[in-house]
């Protein structure tokens, strides 16, 4: 109390034991100071003490943080396609996943690196990377009359697309390809539309008039806003997985995913349901209006030549389309 005024102090406190042997000062500030900043991603205005996980954590990142380095530097990165299903069962285009071919520990799915490349930033180098392929890719298949039909999309993370030069990037991807723009689709979550929305709008309609589509990924499952929605030049919504897996036993998520294809028809906007799994998932989202899908019934991720391969594979079909 100062001067018939309270001051409240919201303090992120570190807290570690001292006494040990071989513990110097500086050992322990560095303790106490990973401490705090545990405090800080618990909510602040808390405290943590330290422990022996912590500096373990902090040297598995570093060391993630460093392997990812050497595998920009390494050319150790790989793309794997997943095909993209229209309602007669034809392969309309594939969405491109990034994967780690490391020499030591094989193939390392998204989920064990992308939470650090995401904290470092390195998903803006490793995002420009799968653009460029993904273009190539897209060159080679308009080459081809079996595959110039084809669409490839890509997913674009919010720190690489807001990037000052994130649509000259998009361009030069393009134009050093020579790959059809209108063959291009960048996947966005809805977590960009918390901030800068102007800038958002801005970037994607520039990129809209030179041909490239934009699909908003995991729609439902994060900031949604239809007064936003319908500012932006979007050409797809995606139904997230959370949705499709139960929405035969669940009906919220049942509802949901009627809601989301009614809103796509009205706003003219495509649906695509990923994490299609099952025929019975398949066939309620037919009878719902919902015609592009994709997920494990049709396939997994692949490398390039077998997804090539499949173009001229029958794929799986629902044996009777009912209504829901």
């Amino acid at each position: 109390m100062l001067s018939g005024r309270s001051y409240r102090s919201t303090p992120s406190i570190g807290i570690t034991l001292f006494g040990r042997d071989g513990q110097g000062v500086e050992d322990l500030l560095k303790q106490a100071d990973l401490a705090m900043y545990q405090a800080k991603a618990a909510g602040r205005n808390t405290l943590r003490m330290f422990d022996e996980g912590m500096q373990a954590a902090v040297e598995a990142r570093a060391a993630m943080e460093s392997n990812l380095r050497l595998a920009l530097e390494h050319s150790q990165f790989v793309l794997h396609y997943q095909p993209v299903v229209d309602s007669q069962g034809r392969i309309s285009g594939a969405e491109a996943l990034v994967r780690w071919q490391h020499p030591e520990r094989g193939m390392v799915a998204p989920g064990q690196f992308f939470p650090v490349a995401e904290a470092t930033r390195l998903i803006v180098p490793i995002g420009t990377w799968v653009l460029n392929c993904a273009c190539a890719q897209l060159a080679a298949w308009g080459a081809r009359a079996d595959a110039r039909h084809l669409t490839m999309a890509v997913n674009v993370s919010a720190h690489q697309f807001m990037e000052p030069d994130f649509e000259n990037q998009v361009v030069a991807a393009l134009q050093r390809s020579g790959a059809d723009p209108g063959s291009l689709k960048l996947e966005l979550t809805e977590s960009l539309l918390a901030d800068k929305v102007e800038v958002v709008i801005g970037k994607m309609t520039a990129l809209r008039a030179r041909g490239v589509a934009f699909s908003l990924d995991d729609f439902g499952t994060g900031y949604s806003s239809l007064s936003y929605l319908k500012l932006l030049p979007l050409a797809h919504l995606k139904i997230d997985q959370s949705f499709v897996r139960d929405l035969l036993v669940d009906p919220n998520d049942a509802a949901i995913a009627r809601t989301i294809v009614a809103l796509g028809a009205s706003l003219g906007l495509a649906v695509i349901a990923e994490g299609v799994e099952t025929e019975g998932q398949h066939r309620f989202l037919l009878a719902i209006g919902c015609e592009t899908f994709q997920g494990y019934l049709f396939a997994r991720p692949m490398p390039i030549a077998a997804f090539e391969a499949m173009l001229h594979q029958p794929l799986p079909r629902p044996r009777d389309v009912m209504p829901p």
